[in-house]
């Protein structure tokens, strides 16, 4: 099944999802292959909950197949938190097939909240 055409939808959900983010790349949100649906990121947030420095990736994971990064390693300070993507700089859609996926360098260091929109 195709994408939903943005123009033409008939339901929009907002979702919020949540991770405890590991040293193996994990999904926090994915797109089913045939769902019929668009996925629109509108913000993702990482929070280091230790004392120390943490670094985290975060990529797109284009049709179960191909990782495409958003941010590599970037460097979030001791007990803050990083706004990957926000409403009002960026918003990315997921189509059919895609996830959008993070990886901690250490394991227990950093979780991550992202809230989207589930549009068919």
């Amino acid at each position: 099944m195709a994408a939903p055409n943005l123009l033409n939808l008939t339901t929009a959900t907002g979702k919020t999802a949540g991770l405890a983010v590991t040293t193996s790349a994990t999904a926090i949100v994915s797109n089913a292959a045939a769902s019929g649906k668009c996925l629109k990121i509108n913000t993702l947030v990482v929070a280091n909950i230790t004392g120390s420095t943490a670094t985290v990736t975060v990529d797109v994971y284009k049709n179960a197949t191909t990782a495409f990064d958003l941010i590599y390693q970037a460097t979030v300070p001791a007990n803050s938190s990083l706004v990957i993507i926000g409403k009002t700089e960026t918003q990315l859609y997921l189509e059919e097939n895609d996830s959008l996926r993070l990886t901690a360098a250490s394991n227990s260091t950093l979780e991550a909240v992202c809230s989207y929109e589930d549009l068919s």
